[in-house]
């Protein structure tokens, strides 16, 4: 019987391990297509995400291209807030999502316009 709740146990905690981390958006993401990083971190449930490397354009290090993000309520592993649009030089309101543990999209719809940008998951910023 007690190797029974010790399996349960085990079982439950790799279950429900998953969940945690696919509802944790904090820590490193690599651009999908650029050499870019960014740091997205979280303080009294209120997220930001900082450029933290930027081998194209170095100038925009330490630019804030997440900020005010908050859990969505009416949907798993989404945030709302406000994201960077460079070519606007402003913030929009952004839906940030995380289909899966290590990919985020970030959707920011301007007008009738949207688009869509995927960043990956890593451990550490390269040197």
């Amino acid at each position: 019987m007690k190797s029974f709740k010790a399996f349960m146990y085990v079982l439950g905690l790799l279950l429900v391990s998953p969940a945690l981390i696919a509802a944790d958006l904090s820590g490193f993401w690599q651009h999908e297509e650029l050499p870019a990083w960014i740091e997205v971190r979280f303080e009294g449930g209120v997220g930001t995400g900082t450029v933290v490397r930027n081998d194209e354009y170095p100038e925009r290090v330490g630019r804030v291209l997440l900020k005010e993000l908050v859990p969505d309520e009416g949907e798993a592993d989404t945030w709302r807030g406000k994201v960077y649009a460079e070519r606007l030089e402003e913030y929009k309101d952004g839906e940030i999502s995380l289909p899966q543990a290590n990919l985020m999209r970030i959707k920011v719809k301007v007008g009738f316009m949207s688009r869509t940008v995927e960043w990956n998951r890593v451990e550490a910023v390269p040197p």
